[in-house]
């Protein structure tokens, strides 16, 4: 049975850590059978969710689009930096928008639909000591579940991520590497068991 995992980071820098770390967690992720699509958040500009311009012209083009990919996929694959203590406001954004309801708002028009029986694991890379632990992963944790993700207990921070990547993006300590794996398979395994009819 083919899981199809929807990986992406939460930041729009062009040399994020993050960015980094999800494209080592999408090739874990390969290696643990899954089918992989790693997305770039950058790609996808939407203006700041207003409610105003949801009644005036609905869903921008580009949540549409991202929209479809959820939709189309299993389970996430999310690496999170940490803005002040929490999420960065591109990947609460872009959460927001996605939950919002399409058409009559029914089935997969719910706001929903994008993120429900959806399975995640979520990482998150940063300079600092903690690694996204304290703050940024556990309230991107409360925000899913609330969508009705089901998030894997364990996940990945890598703290002093700055010195964590040799030049070609390959992580330098084999055992944060082990780790990933660990997560990835676990993400391919739990999904299709969910998964299976």
């Amino acid at each position: 049975m083919t899981v199809r995992i929807l990986a992406f980071a939460g930041s729009a820098r062009r040399d994020s850590l993050n960015k980094k770390l999800v494209r080592v967690g999408a090739q874990a992720a390969r290696e643990a059978g899954g089918e992989v699509t790693l997305v770039d958040l950058d790609d996808y500009p939407m203006p700041v969710y207003h409610g105003d311009l949801e009644d005036a012209s609905g869903l921008p083009e580009n949540a549409l689009k991202l929209r479809a990919l959820f939709l189309s996929h299993d389970a996430l694959l999310i690496a999170s930096p940490e803005n002040n203590g929490s999420v960065t406001a591109l990947l609460k954004n872009t959460i927001d928008w996605l939950s919002r309801s399409v058409g009559d708002g029914k089935g997969a028009n719910s706001g929903l639909a994008p993120y429900r029986g959806k399975v995640a694991a979520l990482m998150g890379a940063t300079p600092g000591p903690w690694g996204t632990l304290y703050s940024g992963l556990p309230h991107l944790r409360v925000i899913l579940t609330k969508l009705g993700v089901t998030i894997l207990a364990p996940q990945v921070p890598l703290p002093h991520a700055d010195e964590a990547f040799d030049e070609n993006g390959q992580l330098r300590d084999p055992k944060v590497l082990k780790s990933i794996h660990s997560l990835a398979k676990s993400l391919v395994e739990t999904t299709g068991k969910l998964k299976e009819p």
